[in-house]
């Protein structure tokens, strides 16, 4: 049979339609399975979503502890009558520890914080002006619970910023220069505590360097932060629960906003103190008129991670008053004394200025070395006059 050229071109270009794939069970026909109890009860089988057994709570259950040791500030003072060992102990399993005897009146603290109590009466439009934002370090934050959002607690972040001065003094004139003064008296105590207690253990530190603190440096105090918290104490049980359970979570995930060493919490009155880390949270009772002390990321570093930071919040549950308030001073170390303060055993950086200062100076070195050698070789190689 001959072929012509265009019949051979059109079987080139002909498109190739092809039928899908014919259904296994075709419609209006039975199926071919002979069997479709067999089959149906195997399906049912094999399809069978698995029971799960799910945990009972989201969270871990509230662990109570030990109160943590109550070190006596004044006895720090003669180290040598002091069980450090404790104190690392403490921080070790729970980060934190209890100060006694700091020299801090409990009048002088309740006078703080009464004043502290007409910040948080402000109206919520004047609060407003003041409030927390990525430009603010300072101000209001308030926090909600539930879908009537009703307000659990409230923020307020004290530091000295000239900005929070002047907007403060803008919408509450009268009381904030009264609260101003009293809070920055309480601030410079808190940080004459925190320094001889880190002038302390650095002197515990180059004694006993199994301890595993690098404090090789002196430990100045600079650039701390007040937080105020106000307390809602008359809430119902149900409330109460989803209130720890979001504590829990947004600890756990915002952490700390700032850098710090120690966090001094002055929490009169408070029923429980709750400290929470990536382990856990667990609580305690705290001593009336103790300060607890948790550390911070920069005490972190200094023991190449050893000691972990937590952070901890006090509980006021049961109280009569409406308004319970408590503050937290974070001490942080001037970045000149952090960077003095890590391990001996790391190895000293040099800049990049430094490295190409250096590089030049070899270069300059070599150019000149050439140099002589030249006028060496020259002067060897011409002869001599006779």
């Amino acid at each position: 049979m001959a072929f012509s050229p265009e019949s051979s071109a059109a079987d080139e270009n002909r498109i190739d339609f092809r039928a899908p794939p014919p259904s296994p069970i075709g419609s209006g026909r039975r199926s071919s399975v002979t069997n479709d109890d067999i089959l149906t009860d195997f399906l049912e089988h094999s399809l069978r979503v698995p029971d799960l057994i799910l945990p009972d709570r989201v969270f871990p259950r509230q662990n109570s502890i030990q109160n943590p040791p109550k070190i006596d500030f004044q006895r720090l003072k003669s180290p040598e009558n002091v069980d450090f060992t404790e104190i690392l102990d403490s921080i070790a399993r729970i980060g934190c520890f209890q100060l006694v005897n700091h020299g801090i009146t409990r009048e002088f603290i309740r006078s703080v914080l009464t004043a502290g109590v007409g910040i948080f009466r402000l109206p919520p439009e004047k609060k407003a002006v003041v409030s927390r934002s990525p430009e603010k370090s300072y101000g209001f934050e308030g926090e909600f619970q539930g879908d009537d959002e009703r307000e659990m607690s409230e923020e307020f972040v004290w530091c000295r910023d000239r900005g929070l001065k002047l907007e403060m003094e803008g919408i509450w004139p009268l009381g904030y220069s009264n609260f101003s003064e009293k809070i920055e008296r309480l601030m410079l105590e808190i940080e004459k505590v925190a320094e001889n207690f880190l002038l302390i253990l650095k002197e515990h530190a180059m004694r006993n360097p199994t301890c595993g603190i690098g404090m090789t440096q002196g430990q100045e105090i600079s650039g701390s932060t007040c937080y105020l918290y106000k307390h809602c104490c008359n809430i119902p049980g149900d409330q109460w629960v989803n209130s720890l359970s979001y504590d829990v979570i947004r600890m756990l995930v915002r952490g700390s906003d700032y850098s710090h060493a120690l966090c001094l919490h002055l929490c009169d009155g408070s029923s429980e103190f709750h400290v929470y880390s990536k382990k856990g949270w667990v609580s305690f009772c705290p001593d009336e008129d103790a300060i607890v002390i948790t550390v911070g990321d920069q005490f972190q570093t200094w023991s190449g991670e050893r000691y972990k930071q937590v952070i901890g919040k006090p509980i006021f549950k049961g109280k009569v008053e409406e308004e319970c308030i408590s503050m937290a001073f974070l001490c942080s170390i001037s970045p000149t004394n952090i960077s003095h303060s890590f391990k001996t055993n790391q190895g000293k950086t040099i800049s990049i200025a430094q490295q190409a200062i250096i590089a030049i100076l070899l270069t300059l070195l070599y150019h000149i070395l050439v140099y002589v050698y030249k006028v060496l070789k020259t002067s060897k190689a011409s002869p001599s006059p006779t």
